[in-house]
């Protein structure tokens, strides 16, 4: 590890750059931590962003039943640990998880000793296994999914990955899809170690008050931008969480259409997946002639009477670079165009969309977020589409088809309500956990 330092500090530098973020408590990736030894941590290792809203959402359920517990949380990406440090509770933890070598491993859990560890998602790490079995901390995959091109790459590795997921504890899957492919590597996926709970991101908060805050600032926009050409105001489309290659493949789709439009044309919303790509994506849509609006320069959302300046009103896009607003990005849009998905890249989560009632339209490509999109597709809430243009196309048609969106709105909630109680499932499979390793320790 000593000679991989200095390239990897300048690594982080890098990105520190772009994601100030990145500069926080350096030292604590080389498992180095402030302040005195701790012990009898609910551990919660949320990668990014997603995992750590995924985890979020059980530990709700968890905190309710038991709120004695202490959390402490360890993230890998600057998005990861912002949004951990909002769920972060009297008693509390928030550090780095380390670099995946002995030495660092050995620190943290040293310093921290966990009664029990939680790994978000697909978060599992050779050396970490490898030093909670040393230092007899349980260590559960929660959430589990593997996707068939991981599971394929896993098998090439089968000396490496074979005694990594063997070492787990137990794993609380998505799907059995997902629980097959784990046992396959060696995961532990039969009860009572092992059990199938299903995705707990569907039991997102239905209206979150971001989502509110939408609805209002949508209302706003609709009398704003009421036109014989839109009398019921002027749409907005979506392009959500963007992935590099996207926004051209977008611009190329919409420039080929968007003389074909029925009037004024729809306000665009292209929210980059990644916040260090805005300012790239700001300059690419400006080249290609579009007036451009960011998000950050309307100023606070939290007002009654919301306001949109001529400016937005006459723009082409509205460009996302804020965090955390999703849900008041999808409370505007009336169809999103999933990113990830239109570029051999996994798609992304859709389900924060259903949540606020906007439909999606998928490209071919949604392999990390599978089952999510089929059961998607099923409930109405969602449709899949060969390319982008396609996308645009439907997109378009959409619009001026209230009937189809009303019955999408449908899906999207029935899609929530027939996945729910994940989180509650997870939170009692963990909390079952966590008193077997209290025992343990008592013995």
């Amino acid at each position: 590890m000593g000679a991989l330092s200095p390239i990897l500090r300048r690594k982080l530098a890098h990105r520190a750059r772009r994601e100030p973020g990145y500069a926080e408590a350096v030292e604590e990736r080389f498992g180095h931590y402030a302040g005195p030894p701790s012990s009898g941590w609910l551990w919660v290792h949320a990668v990014s962003l997603g995992e750590t809203r995924a985890a979020a959402l059980w530990l709700r359920a968890l905190r309710a039943e038991r709120p004695d517990i202490r959390v402490l949380w360890t993230h890998g990406t600057a998005t990861g640990r912002a949004e951990g440090r909002r769920h972060l509770q009297p008693g509390d933890a928030q550090a780095w998880l380390p670099w995946d070598a002995p030495g660092p491993v050995q620190r943290f859990l040293a310093h921290f000793r966990p009664r029990l560890g939680v790994l978000m998602e697909t978060e599992v790490w050779p050396q970490l296994v490898a030093g909670c079995r040393a230092a007899q901390v349980p260590l559960l995959l929660a959430n589990a999914r593997l996707n068939e091109r991981s599971w394929r790459r896993a098998r090439r590795l089968s000396w490496l990955a074979g005694p990594t997921y063997r070492g787990l504890s137990g794993v609380l899957a998505q799907t059995a899809a997902d629980a097959k492919r784990l046992h396959d590597l060696g995961a532990p996926v039969d009860p009572p170690r092992g059990q199938i709970i299903g995705n707990v991101k569907f039991d997102v908060p239905w209206h979150p008050d971001p989502w509110s805050l939408g609805q209002r600032w949508r209302i706003a926009w609709q009398a704003a931008t009421r036109s014989p050409d839109w009398p019921r105001g002027r749409p907005m489309l979506m392009l959500a969480s963007s992935r590099e290659g996207e926004e051209t493949l977008w611009w190329d789709a919409w420039r080929a259409r968007r003389g074909r439009t029925r009037g004024a044309a729809p306000l665009w919303l292209v929210v980059p997946r990644h916040p260090q790509r805005v300012d790239a994506v700001e300059a690419l849509l400006q080249r290609a002639g579009l007036v451009v609006v960011r998000r950050s320069a309307l100023g606070a959302l939290d007002t009654e009477t919301p306001a949109w300046p001529a400016a937005y009103q006459q723009a082409d896009v509205l460009l996302g670079d804020s965090l955390g607003e999703m849900p008041w990005y999808y409370a505007l849009a009336q169809v999103a165009l999933l990113g990830g998905s239109f570029a051999p890249l996994g798609g992304q989560n859709l389900i924060e969309a259903a949540a606020c009632e906007c439909p999606v339209l998928m490209g071919p490509h949604t392999f990390n977020f599978a089952q999510a999109a089929s059961a998607a597709i099923e409930a109405g809430a969602a449709w899949r589409v060969e390319d982008m243009g396609a996308a645009v196309e439907r997109a378009l048609a959409l619009l001026v088809d209230p009937a189809a969106l009303q019955q999408a709105h449908a899906g999207c909630r029935a899609l929530l309500s027939q996945h729910a109680g994940a989180a509650q499932r997870c939170a009692h499979a963990v909390l079952r956990w966590w008193d077997l390793s209290a025992a343990a320790a008592a013995r």
